[in-house]
């Protein structure tokens, strides 16, 4: 079997939605993307024998957008790709595509990525108004048709942003994770000080040069704006909530992930086709696992799960890990998983605790709440993180878990060596 090589890759700024990237659609910041990691690696595009992509926020008019990013570029026409979309980890899925294919031989080089446009969501009607246009569009005469507009209602106009609900809970994320932070008793001063944390590792990593490795410009924009090289645990303090705005709740704007736009591409090949291109190898996909609960168990606690799983199938314990990359959807939900992982899970009793992660191992660049969380790009940026921090350190392994709606989890586990 194959070992699966990451020989490069880019991501564009992180930025909030709505403001400097509004006039780019997904297909533009993925195009992007895509042709700047094979510039970057100098990687001719006639070796690529597959491309997978993915985003959250579809566009009905391009089912397989993947596809459309082919065509779009100056990629070889004949290049097969694919489209896929699974909430927060449909980055990590894209790669695990591809990296499946080169551990059984298929391919020899593939790239995958995801990108997100929410300044730019596709829009739809109610389903009354669905019924009504349909039905217009079916109607044969012209009775038919004037008999059927007796029953337009106005609000057939009105269109409609993608619902922030899970469509099995009608709840929104930040509605579940303020029911896992009561349930795991998680403070708001905890949920603050990840925050804070994420903010100061992410500004340390930007003056550094860390980020810039990773960030291919546009549109003359080179830096992620969401980071805050100024907030404080006061200024966090201040904030009210967003989700539950009694007295209980502790979710607010400053210890969640931001809307984003943004996009990120991976280049992976197998070792041996890495060698034999002369690619650089930054590191290697050695381990993925995938866990599923039941959102009414904590709609995106499956990290706990998927990351002992993964330890336990890769005989590892955390003192082997060098670094974690936690997705921080919510500064709860991170503080919530590391209980899980430290004292294990009555409603999973076969679970066994993997202990406490020391706090200087975690999102030492800067997590999601302050780089910001383009759903589908997120997978992408953590990757590439990974390894090239692993190889400026010359340490050799880095876990990475994400947490996704749907109560799906992605870990995996990148390494130098």
């Amino acid at each position: 079997m194959q070992r699966v090589a990451i020989i490069g890759g880019c991501r564009t700024p992180f930025v909030k939605a709505g403001t400097v990237f509004s006039e780019f659609s997904f297909l533009d910041l993925a195009k992007h993307v895509v042709a700047g990691t094979i510039e970057k690696i100098n990687l001719d595009p006639n070796l690529i024998d597959e491309l997978i992509f993915s985003t959250v926020l579809l566009d009905p008019r391009y089912p397989n957008a993947a596809r459309e990013i082919v065509l779009r570029t100056n990629l070889p026409k004949s290049l097969s790709a694919h489209f896929i979309s699974n909430n927060c980890i449909s980055g990590l899925v894209a790669l695990n595509f591809v990296a499946d294919g080169i551990k059984s031989g298929r391919i020899g080089v593939g790239l995958a990525g995801g990108s997100e446009s929410m300044s730019n969501p596709s829009l739809t009607i109610n389903r009354k108004a669905e019924k009504f246009f349909i039905g217009l569009a079916k109607a044969r005469s012209l009775n038919d048709k004037l008999k059927l507009l007796t029953t337009f209602r106005p609000g057939f106009l009105m269109p409609q942003p993608p619902s922030p609900k899970e469509p099995s809970t009608g709840l929104t994320m930040g509605q579940h994770c303020e029911i896992s932070a009561k349930e795991f008793s998680v403070s708001r001063a905890e949920q603050d000080r990840i925050a804070f944390a994420s903010h100061q590792n992410a500004v340390r990593a930007e003056e550094a040069g860390y980020l810039a490795e990773e960030i291919l410009s546009l549109s003359s924009v080179s830096n992620d704006n969401i980071i805050r090289k100024n907030t404080s645990l006061e200024k966090l303090s201040k904030l009210r909530p967003v989700f539950d705005k009694s007295e209980k709740g502790s979710i607010t704007a400053g210890n969640a992930s931001s809307l984003t736009d943004g996009a990120s591409s991976v280049a992976l090949a197998s070792e041996s086709r890495a060698k034999e291109i002369g690619a650089e190898i930054l590191g290697y996909i050695d381990h993925v696992e995938f866990a599923g609960i039941d959102p009414k168990d904590g709609l995106l606690m499956a990290p706990g799960l998927a990351v002992p799983k993964l330890l336990k199938k890769a005989n590892l314990s955390i003192s082997d890990i060098d670094f974690f990359e936690i997705h921080e959807a919510f500064g709860a939900q991170v503080a919530a998983n590391k209980e899980i992982w430290k004292n294990g899970w009555d409603k999973f009793p076969d679970l066994k605790p993997i202990g406490e992660i020391p706090e200087d191992k975690i999102n030492v660049n800067g997590g999601s709440i302050a780089i910001g969380h383009p759903f589908a790009a997120t997978g992408g940026r953590l990757v590439l993180s990974a390894a090239n921090h692993l190889k400026r350190t010359g340490k050799n392994k880095t876990l990475i878990s994400v947490c996704a709606a749907g109560a799906m989890a992605c870990a995996m586990i990148v390494s130098r060596e």
